[in-house]
């Protein structure tokens, strides 16, 4: 028994194995925002924790203290006014606790002021587009070949083998590290939703409608999600990938998409 429970409860607690293929809590991500989502997550998680303990451990202590074999007899009264109070008095407590902070982080997520550069993210199916604005940069980004051509019924094609199946593409969002950027998302023909879980983003593409917001990334490097919203027979097959490179190596990228010399 030990040698099935041991590694099985190593793996739910071992921390940043938030990045494992199969994962039991939320990233804690590359954001601010995101990292304050976890930690806003974990605090009402172990304050529901400490509710289970005090209802639960009550409960089995009444049931096992207070039963009919010991001779108890069931009590009366029908109205305590203290009771009542406390138990509409701590609840109350407990959500003004939990509201402030998550009041103050929603108005942040939403506070698009100061932003260093904007991008419009627009979806189709089954492909983002993506528009540096004020850039004259612009792009298609669609499913990578290699799981393109996996996917598809009688390829022999074991997808297993082919790295980041699903979740890579022909041209990634290229964006600079510890930069503030505004994106504007809208969709041209059906709801789309661009969700990037390690920047705690998911946005919904409304046709004829645009949504806002930012994020800022403090680690470079190569990060993946997927439309969040079922938009047609391949809703499975337009992923997100998001290249984040160093503010010089984003300068050289940009300078190379204005030239004409990007591969």
């Amino acid at each position: 028994m030990n040698r099935f429970w041991m590694p099985l409860l190593g793996s739910l607690f071992a921390a940043p194995a938030a990045h494992a293929d199969w994962a039991v809590n939320l990233p804690v991500g590359v954001t601010d925002i995101s990292a304050q989502t976890f930690d806003l997550h974990m605090f009402a998680f172990w304050i529901c924790v400490g509710i289970g303990v005090v209802v639960f451990g009550a409960m089995i202590i009444a049931m096992f203290r207070f039963r009919k074999s010991q001779g108890v007899q069931p009590a009366t009264w029908s109205h305590n006014t203290v009771a009542e109070i406390i138990w509409t008095v701590i609840p109350i407590v407990i959500l003004l606790v939990l509201a402030i902070p998550t009041a103050r982080a929603l108005v942040e997520i939403e506070d698009t002021r100061g932003t260093e550069m904007s991008i419009k993210i627009t979806g189709y199916q089954w492909k983002w587009h993506y528009e540096y604005i004020g850039e004259d940069v612009g792009f298609f980004s669609t499913l990578a070949r290699a799981s393109n051509e996996a996917r598809r019924r009688g390829s022999n094609i074991d997808p297993k083998t082919v790295p980041n199946y699903l979740l890579d593409v022909d041209r990634p969002l290229v964006i600079p590290v510890d930069t503030k950027i505004r994106y504007l998302i809208t969709a041209n023909d059906v709801l789309h939703s661009w969700w990037m879980p390690a920047f705690a983003v998911k946005k919904d593409a409304v046709p004829g409608f645009i949504n806002e917001g930012w994020f800022k990334v403090n680690e470079a490097g190569t990060y993946r999600g997927q439309c969040a919203e079922i938009c047609g027979k391949d809703h499975g097959f337009m992923p997100v990938v998001v290249e984040v490179l160093s503010k010089k190596d984003y300068a050289a990228w940009l300078a190379a998409q204005k030239s004409g010399k990007a591969g």
